[in-house]
């Protein structure tokens, strides 16, 4: 209770069964009802939830003794009873008090309660809860003084001796001036005159010494309110007796705690969250503060610690913040980042194990203690002064998030119960703003995995392209987001690139990310062309959010996933390319000429319009740059993307650059801002097949033709050297150029392309795709395509302008013996 509050606290006196004996003109204020209502009747009638644990409302002096009987109970076991309730108004509204019952002992051993309640109010967000309030508060000494009309002292409790130093006996029956005759008591006599004439409230305050002590004076308020009874005439004087100072540190202890709201979990970075929590306490409430944050709490990564499950292994501590009055933080044998050495014998190893908090009001430093057990410790633990301390272990649903230690070197008061549970509330909330902090840091670390195991870990261009590539992630606070890119190696020397983006970000844009990744990839197994491979990608995004809806009205489209794919061939040196709803790759030639090609845009995937996807082909010469990237590398707050794309262009106009130099310069206008949304860029430089690395026909489509095309074949192969290759690829070409006469007509060709394989291609006018059967003894055909499996590394087909490709790789390990 502050002295400010005291003339608007409601005071009632209960008997030993929870009758009301007397009230006053506050508590007729407060509760709306007068002392002529209550008076004789049980507590609770205003005390609802007292009144319902019992079973009864309790509406009558004799029937309402039981009650509260229990409560009563409570009360005598526990020497007085506060905290946090409601209270019934008289108009039937219900109101939030800190309520003190306090026992009262008068002569002859008999026992009375007085009932005090204070309004809390309407909480703010940033208010102290009324439950941690009241205990706060009523770990202040109050002393009680009831006297009678002629203000003889008639009822008193213990708490008042510690306030002026007279006994109960010496103060029981008789007046104030007789216990303490002094001027200061012949003023307040006087007030207590004035307040049994008014039926009012006064409040006076003075500073005195306790008569045992002639010590430094402590200063007091003291309220005088008069009770009345059911007459409504006075009864006497309630004299409530405040050391000022004692509330004075209740209040900056709640004024901590009042200022948590604010100043806790600004961010969701588990480190700042911290030191904010160490910034706090210090130097209110601490000298010195440190935060030390269990291992996984901080990277994100590792299961959580249990509390109870510690076992003898304790966990591994990093310190996360501290803070000291003294300049340097003296005290500090960590720094911040740092691993803990958490002695097995100290007080932090067991609030590590049991979870709950340790009061160490004077801390034993004598020889043999456990602070022997950590020499550095022992040494910043004496020279600092260090005399008091206290360890809250900080946690959340029952995971233990580390501790929190507070310790006191200049302030000589050794902390009290009051200053643990003001810690204790102080670390809950600091605990709420880091589990909140640990979720997200371990939801970003998953889905950064996730989206960096998702993308490739090494771009592999072949003969076709040097390839590199970059991803930054958007501002930590936003999270990663669905950027991906990839290099696919195709057949015939040639290569696929890819760049994609999905809106959103997090575990779910990542995992849709992957999804796409993994049908792009699937789908260019297929050799599709780069709008027809769109088109079907299309399909299976749609297909796939049909599939994740619970039912079919919930079906929302992956609205705004956006790729570009393009294929490039190096024999040819052509690069055909198709978007859906992704911006234009740039594209610098030798000399440093930068373009845009006028590619249509396309519409995003999974939008389900049924638009179809437009390719455009494009010849380049050998050295050139091709970029694919996402939005957020041209796009930026207040900046339209034909300046971003410019930008981006002048960046790369310098082609004979090394690679790694030309993704740095491109990035360094998004590096180190605060992003909207990641960014990717897939950088290549194309190269080209030498008119001696191809060798091609075009042969007639008889029955003739295999003979043939198998001497062509093995002549080139005895060019490049590579006879040791020849019986096998004779057959491939003998397979594939008799399936070619058996199933087409007109001309066939066959291509040889050496680069980090021996690829074979005949082509035809056929549009079917072969398969591989599983050929009978008695089968005369169905054997060709099985030959061609077992004697390549892999083979496939892909459709070509007016039929088929179909092709098949040997490996060139074997080709290097005559």
């Amino acid at each position: 209770m502050h002295a400010s509050d005291i003339s608007d606290t409601a005071f009632a006196l209960l008997d030993e069964r929870g009758t009301v004996v007397a009230s006053t003109e506050a508590a007729e204020h407060l509760v709306g009802y007068s002392a002529a209502e209550v008076v004789g009747r049980s507590a609770a009638l205003v005390l609802p939830s007292f009144g319902e644990a019992s079973g009864t409302s309790g509406t009558s002096g004799t029937s309402a003794t039981s009650p509260m009987s229990a409560f009563v109970e409570q009360c005598r076991a526990r020497n007085g009873w506060s905290g946090a309730t409601a209270v019934r108004h008289r108009d039937g509204r219900v109101l939030d008090v800190c309520l003190r019952i306090s026992p009262l002992q008068g002569q002859d051993g008999a026992a009375r309660w007085l009932l005090t309640e204070t309004d809390i109010g309407v909480p703010s967000g940033d208010t102290v809860s009324p439950s941690v309030q009241g205990s706060i508060l009523d770990r202040a000494s109050i002393g009680v003084v009831v006297r009678d009309r002629e203000l003889r002292c008639t009822w008193v409790n213990d708490a008042m001796e510690s306030h002026d130093g007279i006994s109960r006996d010496r103060r029981l029956g008789i007046g104030i001036t007789d216990a303490w005759p002094s001027v200061e008591t012949e003023a307040m006599e006087a007030v207590m005159q004035r307040v049994l004439r008014s039926g009012s409230t006064k409040v006076h305050e003075y500073r005195t010494w306790l008569p045992t002590s002639r010590g430094e004076e402590r200063p007091f308020a003291v309220s005088f309110s008069c009770l009345l009874g059911a007459d409504g005439r006075a009864l006497g004087v309630c004299t409530i007796s405040v050391d000022v100072a004692e509330s004075r540190r209740a209040r900056e202890r709640l004024a901590v705690l009042g200022h948590a709201g604010t100043r806790l979990g600004s961010s969701l970075d588990v480190m700042q969250t911290g030191q904010e929590l160490a910034d706090l306490a210090v130097p209110q409430f601490a000298d010195f503060v440190a935060v030390d944050l269990e291992q996984s709490v901080p990277f994100g990564e590792g299961p959580p610690v249990r509390i109870g499950s510690v076992g003898q292994r304790l966990p591994v501590l990093r310190r996360a913040g501290m803070a000291s009055i003294h300049q340097g933080i003296p005290e500090a044998v960590w720094e911040r980042g740092e691993t803990v050495v958490v002695p097995p014998a100290s007080p932090i190893a067991e609030v590590l194990r049991t979870g709950r908090s340790s009061l160490e009001p004077i801390l034993d430093t004598a020889p043999g203690s456990w602070i022997d057990q950590a020499p550095a410790l022992a040494q910043r633990i004496r020279e600092n002064g260090m005399h008091s301390v206290m360890i809250v272990p900080i946690r959340a649903r029952r995971v233990l998030l580390g501790i929190a230690v507070f310790i006191r070197t200049e302030n000589p008061a050794p902390f009290q119960e009051a200053d643990l549970l003001l810690a204790e509330e102080l670390v809950s909330r600091a605990a709420v703003s880091l589990d909140k902090a640990r979720q997200y840091s371990r939801e970003q670390t998953a889905a950064l995995a996730l989206q960096r195991n998702l993308l490739p870990h090494r771009l592999r261009g072949g003969v076709a392209v040097e390839a590199v590539s970059r991803y930054l992630p958007a501002d930590i606070d936003r999270g990663v987001g669905g950027d991906w890119f990839d290099v696919i190696p195709l057949s015939g020397a040639r290569v696929a690139l890819v760049v994609g983006d999905v809106v959103g970000h997090g575990l779910d844009a990542a995992a849709t990310m992957g999804r796409l990744r993994t049908a792009v990839r699937t789908l260019a197994d297929m050799e599709l062309p780069p709008d027809e491979l769109l088109a079907r990608l299309d399909v299976t995004v749609q297909r796939l959010a049909e599939a994740d809806a619970d039912a079919p009205e919930e079906y929302t489209a992956v609205e705004g996933a956006t790729c570009l794919y393009a294929v490039y061939d190096p024999a040819t040196r052509k690069c055909t390319m198709a978007a859906a709803g992704h911006p234009p790759p740039v594209i610098v030639d030798p000399q440093g000429r930068v373009t845009f090609p006028d590619l249509p845009s396309g519409v995003p995937l999974g939008i389900g319009l049924g638009v179809p996807f437009e390719a455009v082909e494009l010849e380049l010469p050998e050295g050139s740059l091709i970029a694919l990237y996402t939005d957020g590398l041209i796009e930026a707050r207040g900046q339209d993307i034909d300046e971003g794309m410019h930008r981006l262009g002048t960046a790369l106009a310098q082609p004979d650059l090394p690679l790694e130099e030309l993704c740095t310069r491109a990035l360094e206008p998004v590096q180190g801002q605060a992003a909207c949304d990641d960014t990717s860029l897939l950088l290549v430089r194309t190269r080209s097949l030498s008119p001696a690395q191809v060798a091609s026909w075009t042969l007639p489509g008889d029955g003739t033709v295999v003979h043939r095309a198998q001497n062509l074949a093995a002549d080139q192969l005895t060019a490049w050297g590579m006879e040791a290759l020849e019986g096998s690829v004779k057959l491939i070409v003998s397979e594939l150029v008799t399936d070619a006469v058996r199933h087409s007509t007109g001309p066939i060709g066959l291509r040889l392309i050496r680069h980090q394989v021996l690829t074979v291609e005949v082509s035809d006018a056929d549009f079917s795709t072969p398969r591989v059967c599983d050929a009978r003894i008695v089968d005369e055909h169905g054997r060709g395509l099985a030959k061609v499996a077992q004697l390549s590394r892999r083979w496939g087909t892909r459709p070509a302008r007016g039929g088929r490709v179909v092709w098949a790789e040997a490996d060139l390990a074997h080709a290097s013996g005559r």
